[in-house]
C-alpha cells in the first residue's frame, strides 16, 4: 500500500510539472515572473488538496478547514480535464515539431499554438467545475417499480428509499447530510436503506457530520451496510456511529421487515474491501432468508450481486458508482462494476445502482446528477 502511494504521488507530480510546464514555459511569454508565478498557484493547491485528505489542519474544526478542502479538491477534479486538454495540446506541439522540423521545428506555430490553446484549456476546466458544482446540488428523487411473484400481498406498494454515497467529510458537512434527510422525509418512505460509504475520515473528527441521520423517519425501520471507505479506516468507530444514529447496521446478517404478519427478508452485508471480521459472507447474509419468499439484499457495489446467483435475491440495493461522477468516466465504470446506474440484470438479480448523494473529493459532478432512488415494490 505504501508503494502504491508513493507510485501514485510521483506520477501527481509529474502531472505537474506538465502543467506547469504547458501554460508556464511552452508558450514563451516573455516574463520572468509567470512560471514562478504558475508554480506558487499549483503548489497552494496542492496543499489545500492534502487538506481534504486530512494530511495537515486536524488541529482547527471541520468547519473551519472546510473551504480550503473545498478548493483543494476542486483542484484535484479539475486534473481530469486539465490533463484531457493539455495533453492533446502538447500531442499537437510535438507533431508540429515534426513536421516542421526544416522551419525552426516550427517554433513560432508552436508559441502560439501554446498561448491560445493552454490557457482555454484552463478556462475551459474552470467552467466545466462551476458547472460540476452546481449539477452536485441538483440532488433528485427518481421513481422506480420492481415487481416479483415473490411479493407478498400486504408489501405491494411499499416504497423504498435508497440513499448512498454521502461522503460526509472535509468537504460535505452536516447541512448537506440535513438537506438528504429532509429530501428523503419529504417522500415519506416506508423503508429507507443506506447502501454504505456515508463518509470519508475518522469518526472522532467528522461523526457530528452525520447527525442528521438520526432524523430519518420510516415505519418499516432505517438499515445501513458499510461501504468501501468505511473498510479504509475506523470501520469499527464508523459502525458503532452508524448505531448509535439509530441506524441498523447489517453486518452479513438479515433481518424480517414485517407488515401485517406478512414478511420479507432484508439481508445485508460489508462491502468487498473488507477482509478478515470485515469481509463479505453472503452465506451468513443469507443464512436466515427463505429462498421461496421475498429477498432484498443490500451490497455497496453492484458487482457484488455476482457472489448472491442462484440464491432466490429479487432485488439488489446498491450504489459505489456514481454514476461515473464526472464524464467520460462513466466510460471507465464497467471494467469494474456491470452497473453504471439505474435498474439491470446481473445474472438473475435484478440489481438498482444509485448514482449516489454526495460526491467522492470535490463537490463536483459532470454529467451524473446525484438521487434519491425511490423503489416502489409490487407484486406480480
Amino acid at each position: 500500500m505504501t508503494l502504491f502511494f508513493v507510485a501514485a504521488l510521483g506520477l501527481f507530480g509529474g502531472f505537474l510539472v506538465l502543467v506547469w510546464h504547458r501554460l508556464a514555459i511552452a508558450p514563451h511569454w516573455g516574463r520572468r515572473w509567470v512560471p514562478w508565478v504558475v508554480a506558487l498557484v499549483l503548489v497552494a493547491l496542492t496543499a489545500m488538496m492534502f487538506e481534504g485528505f486530512d494530511v495537515w489542519g486536524t488541529q482547527f474544526s471541520p468547519d473551519t478547514m472546510r473551504p480550503v478542502a473545498w478548493t483543494g479538491q476542486a483542484f484535484l477534479a479539475s486534473c481530469l480535464y486539465l490533463f484531457l486538454g493539455l495533453v492533446p495540446v502538447w500531442g499537437v506541439s510535438i507533431l508540429l515539431w515534426f513536421v516542421l522540423w526544416r522551419r525552426d521545428h516550427g517554433r513560432d506555430a508552436r508559441r502560439a499554438l501554446n498561448r491560445v490553446a493552454s490557457p482555454l484549456v484552463v478556462v475551459v476546466t474552470v467552467a466545466l467545475m462551476g458547472y460540476g458544482a452546481w449539477e452536485a446540488t441538483r440532488l433528485e428523487v427518481t421513481r422506480y417499480e420492481v415487481t416479483s411473484p415473490d411479493l407478498p400481498e400486504q408489501f405491494d406498494g411499499t416504497t423504498v428509499a435508497l440513499v448512498s454515497d454521502i461522503h460526509a467529510g472535509a468537504v460535505r458537512g452536516a447541512d448537506f447530510t440535513r438537506g438528504v434527510v429532509d429530501l428523503v422525509n419529504a417522500e415519506q418512505p416506508d423503508l429507507v436503506v443506506i447502501a454504505g460509504d456515508l463518509e470519508d475520515g475518522t469518526a472522532a473528527r467528522y461523526g457530528q457530520e452525520l447527525a442528521p441521520l438520526a432524523d430519518l423517519e420510516a415505519p418499516l425501520g432505517v438499515y445501513a451496510v458499510t461501504g468501501n471507505h468505511e473498510m479504509y479506516r475506523d470501520t469499527a468507530n464508523w459502525i458503532d456511529e452508524f448505531r448509535s444514529l439509530g441506524l441498523t447496521v447489517l453486518e452479513n446478517e438479515s433481518a424480517p421487515v414485517l407488515i401485517d404478519g406478512a414478511a420479507i427478508s432484508l439481508a445485508g452485508v460489508h462491502d468487498r474491501e473488507g477482509t478478515g471480521r470485515w469481509a463479505p459472507d453472503y452465506d451468513a447474509a443469507l443464512a436466515g432468508t427463505d429462498a421461496g419468499g421475498y429477498v432484498l439484499v443490500l451490497a455497496h457495489q453492484p458487482v457484488q450481486a455476482e457472489s448472491v446467483q442462484g440464491r432466490g435475491v429479487d432485488l439488489q440495493l446498491s450504489g459505489h458508482t456514481h454514476g461515473g461522477q464526472m464524464w467520460p468516466l462513466n466510460y471507465l465504470v464497467p471494467l469494474q462494476q456491470p452497473v453504471v446506474d439505474g435498474l439491470e440484470e446481473v445474472g438473475d438479480v435484478p440489481v438498482l445502482t444509485s448514482r449516489g448523494v454526495g460526491a467522492w473529493g470535490a463537490a463536483v459532478r459532470v454529467g451524473a446528477p446525484p438521487e434519491v432512488p425511490l423503489v416502489t415494490l409490487r407484486r406480480g
